[in-house]
Protein backbone atom coordinates (compact mmCIF):
# COMPACT_ATOMS: atom_id res chain seq x y z
CA UNK A 1 0.00 0.00 0.00
CA UNK A 2 1.03 3.37 -0.87
CA UNK A 3 1.20 5.41 2.68
CA UNK A 4 1.63 8.74 0.54
CA UNK A 5 -1.15 7.92 -1.56
CA UNK A 6 -3.44 7.50 0.80
CA UNK A 7 -2.50 10.34 3.44
CA UNK A 8 -2.79 12.59 0.20
CA UNK A 9 -6.72 10.97 -0.13
CA UNK A 10 -7.19 11.25 3.28
CA UNK A 11 -5.71 14.97 4.23
CA UNK A 12 -7.21 16.58 0.96
CA UNK A 13 -10.76 15.19 0.82
CA UNK A 14 -12.24 18.47 1.22
CA UNK A 15 -16.02 19.85 1.12
CA UNK A 16 -16.45 20.99 -2.09
CA UNK A 17 -19.10 23.60 -3.19
CA UNK A 18 -17.53 26.31 -5.16
CA UNK A 19 -15.29 24.27 -7.55
CA UNK A 20 -18.05 22.04 -8.32
CA UNK A 21 -17.80 21.87 -12.32
CA UNK A 22 -21.39 22.71 -12.90
CA UNK A 23 -21.64 21.94 -16.71
CA UNK A 24 -19.51 18.62 -17.06
CA UNK A 25 -21.98 14.93 -17.12
CA UNK A 26 -21.46 12.40 -14.22
CA UNK A 27 -21.94 9.35 -15.55
CA UNK A 28 -24.02 6.83 -13.78
CA UNK A 29 -21.20 3.84 -14.03
CA UNK A 30 -18.30 6.25 -11.35
CA UNK A 31 -21.31 6.98 -8.89
CA UNK A 32 -21.83 3.00 -8.87
CA UNK A 33 -18.05 1.89 -8.49
CA UNK A 34 -18.06 5.08 -5.67
CA UNK A 35 -21.14 3.37 -4.11
CA UNK A 36 -19.73 -0.29 -4.56
CA UNK A 37 -16.50 0.93 -2.56
CA UNK A 38 -18.44 2.32 -0.16
CA UNK A 39 -20.77 -0.56 0.63
CA UNK A 40 -17.68 -2.00 2.03
CA UNK A 41 -17.60 0.01 5.07
CA UNK A 42 -18.52 -1.70 8.11
CA UNK A 43 -22.30 -1.80 9.58
CA UNK A 44 -24.12 -2.29 12.97
CA UNK A 45 -24.71 -6.10 13.22
CA UNK A 46 -23.59 -6.76 9.60
CA UNK A 47 -26.87 -5.44 9.03
CA UNK A 48 -25.96 -3.90 5.44
CA UNK A 49 -29.19 -1.50 5.79
CA UNK A 50 -27.99 1.25 3.70
CA UNK A 51 -29.63 2.59 0.59
CA UNK A 52 -28.21 4.60 -2.09
CA UNK A 53 -30.71 7.60 -3.70
CA UNK A 54 -29.20 9.04 -6.86
CA UNK A 55 -31.49 11.74 -7.96
CA UNK A 56 -30.16 13.41 -12.03
CA UNK A 57 -33.61 14.23 -12.83
CA UNK A 58 -33.44 18.17 -13.31
CA UNK A 59 -37.13 19.11 -11.99
CA UNK A 60 -36.47 16.32 -9.04
CA UNK A 61 -32.81 18.00 -8.18
CA UNK A 62 -34.98 21.91 -8.64
CA UNK A 63 -37.29 20.66 -6.08
CA UNK A 64 -34.61 19.74 -3.35
CA UNK A 65 -32.54 22.91 -4.18
CA UNK A 66 -35.89 24.88 -3.21
CA UNK A 67 -36.18 23.23 0.03
CA UNK A 68 -32.27 22.94 0.92
CA UNK A 69 -32.36 26.82 -0.03
CA UNK A 70 -36.06 27.48 2.18
CA UNK A 71 -34.29 25.68 5.28
CA UNK A 72 -30.82 27.50 4.99
CA UNK A 73 -30.21 30.50 2.89
CA UNK A 74 -31.31 33.56 5.51
CA UNK A 75 -29.50 31.33 8.18
CA UNK A 76 -25.91 31.11 6.66
CA UNK A 77 -25.99 34.55 5.15
CA UNK A 78 -26.79 35.77 8.50
CA UNK A 79 -23.74 33.37 9.59
CA UNK A 80 -21.64 34.75 6.87
CA UNK A 81 -22.21 38.53 7.42
CA UNK A 82 -21.71 38.14 11.37
CA UNK A 83 -19.31 35.25 11.61
CA UNK A 84 -15.67 36.57 13.79
CA UNK A 85 -12.83 35.37 12.02
CA UNK A 86 -11.97 35.29 7.94
CA UNK A 87 -12.03 31.81 7.57
CA UNK A 88 -15.50 30.95 9.53
CA UNK A 89 -16.61 33.62 6.93
CA UNK A 90 -15.43 31.99 4.20
CA UNK A 91 -16.93 28.95 5.01
CA UNK A 92 -20.58 30.14 5.44
CA UNK A 93 -20.43 32.24 1.98
CA UNK A 94 -19.28 29.25 0.52
CA UNK A 95 -22.57 27.41 2.53
CA UNK A 96 -24.57 30.10 0.85
CA UNK A 97 -23.42 30.01 -2.49
CA UNK A 98 -24.56 26.34 -2.68
CA UNK A 99 -27.84 27.14 -1.63
CA UNK A 100 -28.17 29.02 -4.74
CA UNK A 101 -26.23 26.93 -7.20
CA UNK A 102 -27.39 23.13 -5.70
CA UNK A 103 -29.82 22.99 -8.75
CA UNK A 104 -27.23 22.67 -11.16
CA UNK A 105 -25.25 20.15 -9.45
CA UNK A 106 -25.60 17.30 -11.75
CA UNK A 107 -26.16 14.26 -9.02
CA UNK A 108 -27.63 14.91 -5.93
CA UNK A 109 -26.90 11.37 -3.76
CA UNK A 110 -28.50 10.68 -0.73
CA UNK A 111 -27.52 7.90 1.60
CA UNK A 112 -30.42 6.30 3.80
CA UNK A 113 -30.99 3.73 6.43
CA UNK A 114 -33.86 1.33 5.62
CA UNK A 115 -35.46 1.87 9.67
CA UNK A 116 -36.49 5.17 11.99
CA UNK A 117 -33.88 5.72 13.95
CA UNK A 118 -34.95 5.95 17.59
CA UNK A 119 -33.18 9.04 19.30
CA UNK A 120 -34.30 8.07 22.64
CA UNK A 121 -32.22 5.34 22.71
CA UNK A 122 -28.66 6.61 22.57
CA UNK A 123 -26.53 3.52 22.26
CA UNK A 124 -29.54 2.59 19.39
CA UNK A 125 -29.02 5.97 17.61
CA UNK A 126 -24.74 5.82 17.87
CA UNK A 127 -25.52 2.15 16.23
CA UNK A 128 -27.66 3.25 13.17
CA UNK A 129 -25.66 6.73 12.80
CA UNK A 130 -22.28 4.27 12.95
CA UNK A 131 -24.02 2.11 10.22
CA UNK A 132 -23.86 4.75 7.55
CA UNK A 133 -21.35 7.58 8.53
CA UNK A 134 -18.37 4.93 7.59
CA UNK A 135 -19.84 4.03 4.48
CA UNK A 136 -20.81 8.13 3.31
CA UNK A 137 -17.16 8.90 3.86
CA UNK A 138 -16.28 6.33 2.26
CA UNK A 139 -18.17 7.61 -0.91
CA UNK A 140 -16.45 11.06 -0.48
CA UNK A 141 -12.96 9.20 -0.49
CA UNK A 142 -13.63 7.54 -3.58
CA UNK A 143 -15.13 10.58 -5.70
CA UNK A 144 -12.16 12.44 -4.27
CA UNK A 145 -10.11 9.23 -6.09
CA UNK A 146 -11.66 9.57 -9.16
CA UNK A 147 -11.51 13.42 -9.15
CA UNK A 148 -15.08 14.76 -8.19
CA UNK A 149 -16.46 16.31 -5.30
CA UNK A 150 -18.87 17.01 -2.90
CA UNK A 151 -19.71 17.81 0.69
CA UNK A 152 -21.58 16.37 3.32
CA UNK A 153 -24.85 18.42 3.95
CA UNK A 154 -27.45 18.38 6.01
CA UNK A 155 -29.56 21.25 5.64
CA UNK A 156 -32.18 19.85 3.76
CA UNK A 157 -33.36 17.21 7.01
CA UNK A 158 -34.90 19.83 8.60
CA UNK A 159 -37.63 19.46 6.53
CA UNK A 160 -36.94 15.58 5.26
CA UNK A 161 -40.42 14.70 5.10
CA UNK A 162 -40.77 17.22 2.28
CA UNK A 163 -37.66 15.90 0.19
CA UNK A 164 -39.13 12.39 0.61
CA UNK A 165 -42.51 13.33 -0.36
CA UNK A 166 -40.65 14.79 -3.98
CA UNK A 167 -38.63 11.16 -4.37
CA UNK A 168 -41.24 8.79 -2.75
CA UNK A 169 -39.15 7.38 -0.04
CA UNK A 170 -41.41 5.88 2.52
CA UNK A 171 -41.86 7.23 6.08
CA UNK A 172 -39.86 4.24 7.34
CA UNK A 173 -36.69 5.16 6.24
CA UNK A 174 -34.10 7.60 6.98
CA UNK A 175 -32.57 10.24 5.37
CA UNK A 176 -28.71 10.99 6.66
CA UNK A 177 -27.56 13.28 4.20
CA UNK A 178 -26.85 14.93 0.52
CA UNK A 179 -24.00 14.66 -0.97
CA UNK A 180 -24.13 17.19 -4.35
CA UNK A 181 -21.92 15.22 -6.39
CA UNK A 182 -19.66 16.74 -10.05
CA UNK A 183 -16.49 17.12 -11.30
CA UNK A 184 -14.16 19.24 -9.61
CA UNK A 185 -12.91 21.75 -11.17
CA UNK A 186 -8.89 21.26 -10.85
CA UNK A 187 -7.97 18.57 -8.47
CA UNK A 188 -4.61 20.57 -6.31
CA UNK A 189 -6.62 20.44 -2.75
CA UNK A 190 -4.33 21.17 -0.03
CA UNK A 191 -4.76 19.87 3.83
CA UNK A 192 -6.45 22.15 5.72
CA UNK A 193 -5.26 24.38 8.78
CA UNK A 194 -5.67 21.88 11.88
CA UNK A 195 -4.17 21.67 15.06
CA UNK A 196 -1.36 19.24 16.16
CA UNK A 197 -3.09 16.12 17.43
CA UNK A 198 -1.09 16.42 20.57
CA UNK A 199 -3.32 19.54 21.58
CA UNK A 200 -6.59 17.52 21.24
CA UNK A 201 -5.48 13.97 22.65
CA UNK A 202 -5.93 12.73 26.74
CA UNK A 203 -3.99 9.73 27.51
CA UNK A 204 -5.59 7.35 29.93
CA UNK A 205 -8.02 10.11 31.36
CA UNK A 206 -9.59 13.30 30.12
CA UNK A 207 -7.50 16.02 30.38
CA UNK A 208 -4.45 13.46 30.74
Amino acid sequence: MDIASVDELLTTTRAVRKRLDLTRPVGRDVILECIGLAMQAPTASNAQDWRWLVVTDADKRAAIADIYRSVGAQYLAHAAATASDPQTQRVYRSAHGLTETLAQVPVHVIPCLLEPIDETNRLAAASAWASIIPAGWSFLLALRSRGLGSVWTTMHLAKEREVADVLGIPPTVTQAALFPVAYTMGTNFRPAARPPAETITFWDGWGG
